[in-house]
């Protein structure tokens, strides 16, 4: 190894050890002396008041304003067949009409090289120190994140946080616009009901806590530059939020969402709430104009195509189905009646197991 590379893996290694050092410390000082940011300034983009697009999106730009997608995920047979499926279907649509999609990263957190190293392009990530997470998995995201902004050279303005369990069925242009993320709204993101926890984190200075929108981290296209600011905001709130024991009961399972919609309101970085980002079968039946599949609730129905959620069907695609071995290939098809979106997902996890190499091993 030559001298420079010596240089360089000290370099990084001290960085990492640096960010691990004050992860440790944000995580037991108050938050108030760990949360940067400017209050939301105001634009003068004329905005749609129903889902907040701005109504010249049409106008089309003479150059493509490419985003990097960035997966992040463990180890897990569960997160790897899903990932491996995800960047079939990004390779597939990548280079189609309309699409300012750039390059791919899958963020590994599990801290070390797997064997789908040469078929995803892949970041490997240190996860948080032991125990920091509490048992919450999740809250390695935003700390992968954080170290994938800092060491790696991202050639594209603009990323696309997405998930493993998000198949893409079009070509995706950049939504974003005008400084200004283009996220997909969730209906359970509710700032208002949860005002008296949110103000904890998002003081009563920095604006009204309707400038915390209703969304996660993903899917958002955002400015780099951006997010490099966003992301270690994201992680000290995260870390905080699950360390309060009435917060962590009141946000549960999606207590990392609210933290990065507290982080981007807290940077003045406003969302474009694009309500035709994806769908989530079964609720949403029809594909239509959207432009990602995001298969996280179970689908069961009966053999006369009608929907028993709650009970496991005559029929059903879930993917917790499949937490320690992967789908096989050629699932059975649902049966007649069953909405086209949750035909179409089954067709093309179906096609994508089909031709990716080695599947099952």
């Amino acid at each position: 190894m030559g001298c420079g590379n010596l240089f360089f893996l000290v370099l990084v290694t001290f960085s990492v050890a640096l960010i691990t050092y004050n992860i440790i410390l944000s995580a037991n000082a108050p938050l108030k002396q760990e949360l940067p940011g400017p209050s939301r300034s105001s634009s003068s983009i004329t905005v749609d008041p129903v889902i907040k697009m701005p109504l010249d999106r049409s106008e089309t730009s003479s150059s493509k304003r490419l985003f990097h997608t960035a997966v992040t995920a463990s180890d897990s047979v569960y997160n790897t067949w899903q990932c491996r499926i995800m960047y079939y279907w990004f390779k597939k649509f990548k280079d189609g009409p309309n699409s300012e999609m750039g390059g791919f990263t899958r963020i590994l957190h599990s801290g070390k090289p797997d064997k789908y190293m040469d078929e995803i392009p892949t970041f490997v990530a240190q996860p948080l120190p032991a125990g920091m997470d509490r048992g919450y998995i999740v809250l390695n995201r935003p700390w992968a994140f954080v170290q994938w902004l800092q060491q790696a050279d991202i050639k594209e303005d603009y990323i696309l946080m997405s998930e493993p369990d998000h198949i893409i069925v079009k070509p995706i242009p950049n939504l974003s616009k005008d400084g200004l993320g283009a996220a997909f709204p969730f209906f359970y993101i509710e700032p208002k009901k949860y005002e008296s926890q949110l103000r904890k984190f998002f003081p009563e200075d920095k604006g009204p806590i309707t400038n915390i929108d209703p969304i996660g981290n993903s899917p958002v296209i955002v400015g780099k530059e951006s997010l490099k600011k966003i992301a270690p905001t994201w992680m000290n709130v995260s870390l905080a939020m699950k360390k309060d024991p009435d917060t962590d009961k009141a946000f549960g399972w999606v207590l990392e969402m609210y933290a990065y919609a507290v982080a981007s309101a807290l940077h003045g970085v406003g969302n474009i709430l694009y309500k035709d980002f994806m769908i989530q079968p079964p609720w949403d039946t029809e594909v239509g104009k959207k432009f990602i599949i995001h298969y996280t609730y179970g689908c069961d129905y009966d053999m006369k195509g009608k929907l028993t959620y709650g009970k496991i069907g005559e029929w059903r695609f879930d993917k917790r189905s499949y937490d320690n071995v992967v789908p096989p290939r050629n699932l059975p098809l649902p049966p007649p009646g069953v909405p086209e979106s949750v035909v179409t997902l089954v067709k093309m996890v179906n096609e994508a197991t089909a031709n990716i190499p080695n599947w099952g091993s």
